[in-house]
């Protein structure tokens, strides 16, 4: 029973730390120096796959080396592959099936939740440039009203010339 709730905290751990990792890699990487990438997912999609798209095949790449580790060399690894695959797996279904409806299921949030994790993630596409973006993240996200106000001071910088202070504004 030990060995099981450490696997699962293992799991867990790899799950949400996912977040922070997300929310990173999207701020500095997506909207930074691999913009050119990621430009393609804040413009109408011409056919089937965006640019964009390749991230996933990057981003799956730790996954498999973390479950390859954990199956050959040690186990926990398995787990933090484990639940970094659970976390991509939650990400491709919320993100490209329910944000973007790339999937041919409909969803309407009920629940309070999710209707604030999927404004979050349209306020965050409100915005095509690379810079002056909000909301990084996925499962974590500021109510819509607070990034609306922060993505308007963006703006309002931006427009008038001066350069936005990003590091004294909340990201997540």
């Amino acid at each position: 029973m030990a060995e099981f709730l450490i696997n699962l905290a293992i799991f867990l751990a790899a799950f949400f730390g996912m977040e922070f990792i997300a929310w990173s890699t999207h701020k500095y990487v997506m909207h930074g120096f691999l913009w050119s990438l990621h430009k393609s997912h804040h413009r109408p999609r011409e056919g089937l796959f965006e640019l964009n798209d390749l991230f996933a095949f990057y981003f799956a790449l730790p996954s498999i080396l973390f479950i390859w580790l954990g199956v050959n060399v040690s186990e926990p690894l398995l787990y933090v592959g484990l639940g970094m695959t659970a976390y991509g797996a939650v990400y491709f279904i919320f993100h490209d099936g329910i944000c973007h409806r790339r999937m041919r299921f409909r969803y309407k949030a009920k629940n309070a939740y999710m209707k604030r994790i999927i404004h979050a993630h349209w306020v965050h596409h409100a915005w095509n440039q690379k810079e002056g973006a909000v909301s990084f993240g996925f499962i974590l996200a500021r109510p819509a009203k607070v990034l609306q106000e922060e993505q308007r001071r963006i703006e309002a910088q931006i427009k008038s010339g001066s350069e936005p202070n990003f590091n004294t504004m909340e990201s997540i």
